[in-house]
């Protein structure tokens, strides 16, 4: 396991956004299912109750995927963990949320940088950045926290912290931050979930905000979960417009989940508007739309439950059928 985490993370670091050919992912991918089969109990059950093994595999696509919801009720790892990350969802109480074992911290951030650096800098070497994600030190399990901070450390000038644990705006640093940066000129990067910016708007709208400089962008993830806020896609676009100034077209939609080490991302920036709604996954990821009943396959164009194959979760389960469609 240790070889295979080192030769993935130099290939993530070497090969960046570069496509992989179908015979080197599903070679990784076999090696990754064999290390997880042996090395999981509960795992290696699960497939031999599907009559997968890793003698009978011989395509990734045959791999079982495993429930997000399974990440509530039992650790799933082949070594031990260096950093634990936990799902936000309480619908099941505070001891249910899911927990991700991330073996190789090293590992997450080479599968970070790459679709960062492509889809959200898209040519900017560095940016300030103004985070309405917790830091990490304030949420140390939040997968969304250290991969901003990551991100940060790699991509920005500075990196501000503008909400606490519990989201709560620090509002004057917001007025401070926003006043100097129109003052210089100097583009920002905002990140934030979909919930923040309403609180976002919310506030700037009272304090008659100055326009972001010219080149700021915006990261936006995550919905209005537990909230009982709702807002649709254009409605929030429009918001973060008046109070920000920056258009829709400078909106980047990540799409991600605590049980994915690896992110996909909208190619507004380098593609232009038309590319919105569109989520690029790296290389070492890949995306399935499955039919609920049979869990097979449905054709371009049709809607099904989203499954993932994400290398960067070789330490982990790298098949994963999520409840999205």
């Amino acid at each position: 396991m240790v070889e295979l985490i080192g030769e993935l993370e130099h290939r993530l670091r070497s090969s960046g956004m570069s496509s992989w050919p179908d015979d080197v992912f599903n070679a990784m991918a076999l090696e990754a299912f064999a290390e997880q089969f042996r090395s999981i109990t509960a795992y290696r059950r699960f497939c031999e109750g599907r009559d997968a093994t890793p003698s009978s595999v011989r395509r990734w696509t045959e791999i079982p995927a495993v429930p997000t919801t399974a990440f509530k009720y039992m650790d799933l790892a082949t070594k031990e963990a260096e950093i634990v990350f936990r799902t936000s969802g309480t619908s099941l109480g505070e001891q249910r949320r899911g927990r991700h074992l991330v073996s190789s911290l090293a590992l997450y951030r080479a599968s970070l940088a790459p679709p960062f650096r492509e889809y959200v800098m898209a040519g900017s070497e560095r940016l300030r950045f103004l985070s309405l994600i917790p830091s990490p030190q304030a949420v140390p399990d939040s997968s969304l926290s250290y991969m901003v901070a990551a991100a940060a450390e790699q991509f920005a000038t500075e990196c501000h912290w503008l909400v606490d644990a519990r989201g709560q705006l620090d509002k004057e640093m917001v007025r401070s931050l926003t006043r100097t940066v129109s003052d210089v000129g100097e583009p920002v990067l905002l990140v934030g979930t979909a919930l923040s910016f309403l609180h976002l708007i919310d506030f700037l709208k009272e304090s008659l905000p100055r326009p972001l400089p010219i080149g700021s962008r915006i990261m936006e993830t995550g919905g209005f979960k537990g909230s009982g806020r709702q807002t649709t896609r254009d409605e929030l676009r429009q918001g973060l417009f008046e109070a920000t100034g920056i258009p829709s077209e400078r909106v980047v939609n990540e799409y991600g989940m605590t049980e994915l080490l690896s992110q996909m991302y909208e190619p507004v920036l380098i593609e232009g508007p038309e590319a919105a709604r569109t989520h690029v996954a790296p290389p070492w990821l890949r995306v399935r739309a499955l039919d609920p009943m049979t869990l097979e396959d449905l054709p371009p164009g049709e809607e099904g439950l989203l499954a993932f194959f994400d290398l960067a979760n070789v330490g982990s389960v790298c098949h994963i059928l999520t409840e999205d469609v």
